[in-house]
């Protein structure tokens, strides 16, 4: 799928990676496997009433963390990162950081986590972002996304990191963009995305959610 702003491939990102000069890309926004078997539908089923469990595609991506050689390149290719879920493979990064990224999910009464964590590379002080994402519950609900994949986060999510670390006219990369809130997010603010998803049917869902997506943001 391409369009002026965004470049998203169904490939594996070690191809695109491999192929990246050094420091090309001004900011890296991913949400790499953290290896907890988030498409494990034992986890799916511990939610309230309100929030019964989906059946969404799951082909086994999250048994493992991401690789040590999948960072090292993001870690490359970008001049800055913000990595969601690094608290699960903090070992692999080399670097402390005074600046991590703390998403409230405001999803109180669960067996989930009340919280995200993101490494950032950036040297400013640890920030919160608060929006309810609570199966139908929603910090927008007057705009409620629908939930196409088993980790989606919300477009508000990346539009607040935008809004807070990238700068105009920054080329943002994405490694594993799952659902494709990244992309509408930059559709809507104006940034240039390469994103790349190696699952054929989460790429496929996604790209049709972006096209849906962005089809109704150029009616407006």
């Amino acid at each position: 799928m391409k369009t002026d702003l965004l470049d998203i491939r169904n490939c594996d990102c070690m191809d695109l990676l491999r192929q990246t000069p050094d420091n090309y890309y001004q900011l890296c926004i991913c949400d790499p496997p953290y290896g907890i078997d988030c498409g494990d539908q034992r986890r799916q089923k511990s939610r309230t009433k309100l929030a019964k469990a989906k059946d969404y595609h799951y082909s086994g991506w999250d048994k493992d963390p991401v690789s040590g050689e999948v960072l090292s390149q993001i870690l490359r290719v970008s001049k800055n990162q913000i990595l969601w879920g690094a608290n699960h493979y903090i070992s692999k990064i080399p670097f402390d950081s005074p600046c991590w990224i703390v998403w409230d999910k405001d999803n109180g009464g669960t067996d989930f986590a009340d919280c995200e964590l993101a490494y950032t590379s950036f040297k400013t002080a640890v920030r919160m972002f608060k929006f309810r994402w609570h199966g139908m519950l929603q910090g927008n609900m007057k705009n409620k996304e629908i939930r196409i994949h088993p980790t989606q986060k919300p477009v508000a999510l990346y539009k607040w990191l935008l809004s807070n670390y990238a700068k105009e006219g920054d080329k943002i990369l994405d490694t594993h963009m799952g659902s494709g809130s990244i992309a509408i997010a930059c559709h809507y603010m104006g940034f240039n995305l390469t994103a790349c998803e190696l699952d054929p049917d989460h790429y496929k869902e996604a790209c049709e959610r972006i096209d849906r997506e962005t089809r109704q943001i150029s009616f407006l």
